[in-house]
């Protein structure tokens, strides 16, 4: 991954962060490590504990961030927040998706996606 990609996605994960606590759910953690892959986002609504997967793109005239989400990284996002749920002891949890579009010092696009896995 370039330097450039690297830079747009924690801009694009930090967008993320933002648009979660301002919908009233809690950042617990970020760019947790497991076995099966990273997760982008842990955050906590009530009782529920979400992992989220952020996908960021500077333009969607061809593309779309959510696309990215194949079969495999679907088993893969599964697996590590099975994993993160058995370290933690949480029974409780789903996983979204967040989709950012846009670039640093313009107005990102937001797109929630919950419960896709």
């Amino acid at each position: 991954m370039t330097k450039h990609n690297q830079e747009i996605g924690a801009w694009g994960e930090g967008i993320a962060a933002e648009w979660l606590a301002a919908h009233g759910r809690e950042v617990v953690a970020r760019n947790i490590r497991t076995p099966y892959g990273e997760i982008d986002i842990v955050a906590r609504q009530g009782d529920v504990t979400i992992f989220v997967e952020v996908k960021t793109l500077t333009s969607s005239a061809n593309f779309f961030p959510e696309a990215q989400i194949t079969a495999r990284k679907r088993e893969h996002m599964l697996h590590a927040a099975q994993h993160y749920c058995a370290e933690h002891e949480i029974d409780h949890w789903q996983i979204d998706v967040i989709a950012v579009e846009g670039k640093p010092g313009l107005t990102p696009v937001v797109t929630h996606f919950e419960n896709v896995v």
